[in-house]
């Protein structure tokens, strides 16, 4: 089953696009309520993430064809095109377009679940949440605490700033994976965990419905100056108030839920699976940077309760395991180091043309046969002594016998530790 996912792995986030999009039909059916663009995806956001697809396409062509060309203008063109059919092709620019699509369906669903959440639930468990957190803190509010270490001048402004670009990172290392990834397995894996992360928050808003701290307890966070996300939190509230008004009269979506935060999970999802995957420390350090910023930054505007973080890496790491097991990815990978060309520029199989999702043993004919099982034990051990040469100074007749030497004495050893333990 394993291989057989590997082989497609494009199957997890079609599936996962295709459920959410029948649950928001039937709650929106069932419940009378209207289906929503959030945020124009499909009209100015659409338009937005088809020029996003092309700079990423850009960016991925152009400087490979002036290196080829060596900035010879009259070569430019042809050398472009070139590149483009040897990188884009048909199947794999549909498996981009494919990975994009499904994500954005799952992300459009998840959004008219959650703007269906104050309708269809009592959104009343803030309080308990608060109570819990300051028992673990002997009283104190953990907004609070952040705020007296951390001060409200410069930091509120640089932690708004880590909190937005959020907004902007989801789509970005959407098209990395989608677009920029030779390997559709990584880039498969990356975007079904996201779809899972979609599909396991909109559930925890239901089952533990709440709003988070800054809309419930304003008063907390007074002494904060105003930031692009107190601008972003007076939208939501009067989204929310324009929603539950009348659904049917306006074009908004409610978005306002505070357990789990999908922020920590969705960024603690890129973190991990770039750790996994070995890229380079760079990245991965990058990203738990911007993890941590992020889950300092749920808490200090009042996003979020401590708990809903706590959540939000409880579904960001079931989402990059299940992801893993749907699209058939190994959590461990055999290398000391992946190398981001691995991923991004792919490997042998496809400089030969070959797409490695439908035939993953080509590229590997030239691997040694000594990790070849089926080859005798006197063959194999004559190719390793063939590749090392005379590295000891012996003969490589003298090196193959002492190397079948060694090998007999450990297997003679184990029978005489048993023979001397019997006679113990």
């Amino acid at each position: 089953m394993t291989a057989f996912l590997s082989r497609r792995p494009y199957i997890a986030p079609v599936t996962l696009a295709l459920a959410m999009a029948v649950a928001a039909v039937v709650v929106a059916a069932i419940t009378d309520l209207p289906i929503r663009d959030p945020d124009g995806i499909f009209g100015e956001r659409m338009r937005l993430m088809l020029g996003t697809v092309v700079a990423f396409v850009a960016v991925d062509i152009v400087p490979r064809a002036l290196a080829r060309a060596g900035w010879r203008p009259q070569h430019l063109l042809r050398t472009i095109r070139t590149v483009a059919r040897e990188r884009y092709t048909r199947r794999r620019t549909v498996l981009a377009i494919t990975g994009v699509l499904s994500f954005y369906v799952t992300y459009v669903a998840y959004r008219n679940l959650k703007s269906y959440l104050p309708i269809l639930a009592e959104q009343d468990l803030d309080r308990s949440l608060l109570e819990i957190e300051r028992s673990l803190l002997f009283g104190n509010d953990p907004a609070e605490l952040l705020q007296g270490v951390l001060g409200t001048g410069a930091v509120a402004q640089v932690l708004s700033w880590v909190y937005l670009f959020f907004l902007a990172f989801v789509p970005i290392s959407v098209g990395v994976a989608s677009i920029w990834s030779r390997r559709y397995g990584p880039g498969f894996w990356y975007t079904t965990a996201l779809g899972l992360n979609w599909t396991l928050g909109v559930a925890s808003y239901y089952i533990v419905p709440t709003l988070g701290p800054i809309f419930v307890f304003p008063g907390l966070f007074e002494s904060l100056p105003a930031t692009g996300v107190s601008d972003l939190q007076e939208v939501l509230v009067i989204e929310r108030a324009l929603v539950l008004w009348d659904a049917d009269a306006t074009t908004s979506v409610q978005s306002i839920a505070g357990f789990a935060s999908l922020h920590v999970s969705i960024v603690f999802t890129a973190a991990l699976i770039a750790q996994l995957l070995r890229l380079p420390r760079l990245l991965t350090g990058g990203l738990w940077t911007f993890l941590t910023l992020t889950v300092l930054a749920t808490v200090y505007f009042g996003w979020h309760y401590v708990l809903d973080d706590v959540a939000g890496f409880m579904i960001g790491g079931v989402s990059v395991y299940v992801g893993a097991l749907a699209t058939g990815q190994p959590l461990r990978r055999r290398a000391s180091h992946e190398r981001l060309d691995d991923v991004v520029a792919g490997d042998g199989r496809e400089r030969h043309g070959v797409d490695p999702i439908e035939d993953p043993s080509v590229g590997t004919e030239g691997a040694p046969r000594v990790l070849d099982a089926r080859i005798a034990l006197e063959e194999r051990l004559e190719e390793v002594a063939d590749r090392r040469g005379h590295g000891d100074g012996q003969p490589r007749e003298g090196r193959f016998e002492a190397l079948k030497r060694r090998v007999a004495e450990r297997h003679e050893q184990p029978q005489r530790e048993g023979s001397d333990g019997d006679a113990r």
